[in-house]
C-alpha cells in the first residue's frame, strides 16, 4: 500500500465505455483503520465505486482489482460533503434569528433550506467536483 493513498480491494462488476464499475465489500478491518471517517467504507457493507479510465476494456466482470484514492482527495470530500453544509447550517440559522430577528421555526426552515440549496449545489457542479477526486485501478 502507497502511503497517502487509501485503498479497497474489489470485484469488477461492469465495464463500460470508459468507465469500470467496482463493488467493494467492507470488512472487519475498517474498524481498526485510520481512515476510516474520510473513506466511508466502515458503515457500508457494499459500495459500487466508478472509476473512469482510459483502460477500461483491460478489465473484465469478476475479475478482482485494487481501487485507490489520495487521502486528500478523501478529506475533500467529507469537507465538501459534511463540513460545508455543517457551515452553511449554521450561517443561516445565525444570519436567520440574530441579524433578521425571526423566530427559532423560521430559523430551522432557512437553515435546512440553505442545506437543500447547499447539497444541490454540489450535484449540479458535480463534473467539475468529480475531477478533484481521482481513483486508481489496477489488476490484482
Amino acid at each position: 500500500m502507497e502511503a497517502g493513498i487509501i485503498e479497497h480491494d474489489g470485484i469488477v462488476e461492469r465495464v463500460e465505455k470508459r468507465c469500470v464499475r467496482v463493488k467493494i465489500t467492507s470488512q472487519s478491518a475498517c474498524g481498526a483503520c485510520k481512515a476510516r471517517q474520510a473513506c466511508g467504507m466502515a458503515e457500508a457493507q457494499e459500495k459500487i465505486i466508478v472509476v473512469p479510465t482510459s483502460d477500461a476494456e483491460l478489465f473484465r466482470p469478476g475479475e478482482e482489482v485494487r481501487v485507490g484514492v489520495r487521502k486528500k482527495a478523501g478529506r475533500i470530500a467529507v469537507m465538501l460533503a459534511y463540513g460545508g453544509a455543517l457551515v452553511v447550517l449554521l450561517a443561516a440559522l445565525v444570519v436567520t434569528i440574530v441579524v433578521c430577528g425571526a423566530s427559532d421555526g423560521a430559523g430551522l426552515l432557512a437553515a435546512l433550506g440553505s442545506v437543500a440549496l447547499y447539497y444541490l449545489l454540489l450535484w449540479v457542479f458535480r463534473r467539475r467536483i468529480e475531477h478533484t477526486i481521482q481513483f486508481t485501478i489496477t489488476k490484482i
